[in-house]
């Protein structure tokens, strides 16, 4: 028997025991989330707000919670329901949004937004297959917002997820491989009374307690059905997958500054890598070929000099980008091109290998100021 379909048995004689232990330890020790209604709200009635639970979702994917806890508010300062957000302005969104990477996330998210408030009424669906219909929803986040949202008996699998099921069972192959078994699992462990708090105290068990390196295994509710853990061996998994070098590709990037402290930006084309996003004018760079590396690639003679390297890791390559800076005294913005004022660059939607290029050009253009410290009297 293959050693997947083994992990499969070993789990259904444990189910039972698994989910009233998660839930008691998850009652007393669930994290404190914006976005998140605490189970002894739930037990009085309080539901949570699809809509917070849709947009957490969003930012959460491949984004840790704590960088998008001060975003998740500032959204819901802005937009604090989906026909609000439904009415933004897409530049505005993705200004909002800059700094959380992934940007066809914000643009899926927008066109969702659009989607519930126009053609369901503001009123997300409450069924996986509703979920999944709309732009940006895949597989996982339907499971969670209906589970979360819709107390809908679904499995919920993030990464935090199948790292504590890899060890709970000690499943013998890479994750990747293993996704399918894992998603049974998940699937049979799942009790039908409380699947939102299921989810979510697995995801905390993985985010808290089962941790990637030096687990605490002696807090974790599960420890007792823990395989990993009676071999004496948690660390060892999920086995790790063998990885392949990134390819490396390079281009150029030129800032061009006016007198008055201002940076002429353009947007990028609203398809393919950062789409939508704004930027200073770079060469014909992408994931699969290099771009122009001198300064006579630039898309104007302006006096260009050499500023300095910058690099940026994305998800499948890596990128180095020469940096060159002009100051021309009297430069009117092309065609589709903007000034952006000097006090206004940490408000554009800039991605941030744009934000890097900008401060190897111009140190400190795109850090926000702070005000000034009151003097003690």
């Amino acid at each position: 028997m293959p050693p997947a379909a083994r992990t499969i048995n070993r789990t259904d004689e444990k189910q039972a025991a698994i989910a009233p232990a998660l839930l008691a330890w998850y009652d007393r020790h669930h994290r404190d989330l914006p976005w998140r209604t605490p189970p002894a709200e739930l037990r009085h009635g309080n539901r949570p707000d699809p809509y917070h639970v849709w947009l957490s979702e969003i930012m959460l994917q491949q984004t840790g919670v704590e960088t998008v806890k001060p975003y998740f508010l500032k959204f819901i300062g802005k937009w604090p329901n989906v026909l609000a957000l439904a009415a933004a302005a897409t530049e505005d969104v993705m200004k909002a949004w800059a700094g959380l990477g992934y940007y066809s996330r914000a643009r899926n998210l927008k066109k969702c937004a659009d989607e519930v408030a126009g053609r369901l009424g503001g009123i997300f669906p409450s069924t996986e297959a509703g979920l999944k219909s709309l732009p940006g929803i895949g597989d996982y986040t339907a499971a969670a917002i209906g589970a979360i949202a819709f107390d809908l008996r679904t499995a919920v699998v993030d990464g935090n997820v199948e790292r504590v099921v890899a060890r709970l069972c000690a499943i013998e192959l890479p994750v990747r491989e293993a996704k399918r078994e894992i998603r049974e699992i998940v699937d049979a462990m799942t009790p039908a009374d409380r699947p939102g708090d299921f989810a979510q105290a697995m995801m905390d068990l993985g985010a808290t307690i089962c941790a990637p390196r030096r687990p605490a295994c002696f807090l974790c509710p599960l420890r007792e059905n823990c395989t990993a853990l009676a071999r004496g061996e948690p660390e060892r998994f999920p086995v790790p997958a063998i990885r392949s070098e990134k390819p490396r590709r390079v281009g150029a990037a030129f800032v061009v500054v006016r007198p008055d402290g201002a940076i002429l930006l353009r947007r990028r084309p609203e398809t393919g890598l950062l789409g939508g996003m704004t930027e200073v004018p770079t060469t014909g760079w992408t994931a699969r070929q290099d771009g122009a590396t001198g300064s006579d690639a630039a898309p104007f003679a302006a006096g260009w000099k050499h500023a300095g390297a910058i690099t940026h890791v994305f998800t499948h390559f890596a990128l180095e980008l020469q940096v060159y800076r002009a100051d021309p005294q009297d430069l009117a913005a092309p065609v589709d091109y903007w000034w952006s004022p000097a006090g206004e660059i940490c408000d554009e939607a800039l991605p941030t290998i744009m934000k890097k290029a900008i401060e190897a050009a111009v140190p400190g253009a795109t850090k926000r100021p702070h005000p000034p410290k009151a003097r003690k009297a």
